[in-house]
């Protein structure tokens, strides 16, 4: 995985799918960053799993995509934060991959958004006694790290 993942490191361009008869198949772009990301990630030792957006999933399968217990999940579904389905006439919940995924992006949002309000104030309060720059110039270049 490790070969893998300098290689790619290296080729700035699409590569191509060689075949066991030599036959070759360019790759495409959106396939090529894919493949990049996944090997990225597995050489992290970070699980992955592929699979189309508009997929339903199990209340429990969606709980653990969350890391919560399945009982948190429908609270988060009976209380409209995750929209879901109930197929057929049952009691059965299905839940969309990508309302999940949404869910996760905006709770992850909130809680930077509170990280971000909660330093700020604390800044302003005098609780850090050395602030060698102001909270907004801090905050800019710490985003500037991360997306590096």
């Amino acid at each position: 995985m490790l070969d893998l993942s300098r290689f790619l490191e290296h080729v700035s361009a699409p590569a191509v799918l060689v075949g066991p008869d030599s036959q070759t198949v360019g790759l495409p772009e959106e396939v090529y960053r894919v493949l990049s990301d996944v090997v990225d990630a597995m050489s992290h030792g970070r699980a992955i799993t592929v699979a189309p957006v508009d997929q339903m999933l199990t209340t429990q399968e969606a709980a653990d995509f969350l890391g919560v217990s399945r009982p948190t999940l429908v609270k988060l579904l009976e209380s409209g934060r995750i929209p879901f389905e109930r197929p057929g006439v049952g009691r059965h919940r299905r839940v969309r991959l990508e309302d999940v995924i949404a869910y996760q992006k905006r709770t992850a949002q909130d809680r930077s958004n509170t990280l971000d309000s909660m330093t700020l104030e604390a800044v302003e309060t005098g609780l850090y006694d050395d602030v060698s720059e102001n909270y907004e110039t801090s905050l800019r270049r710490a985003r500037q790290d991360k997306a590096l």
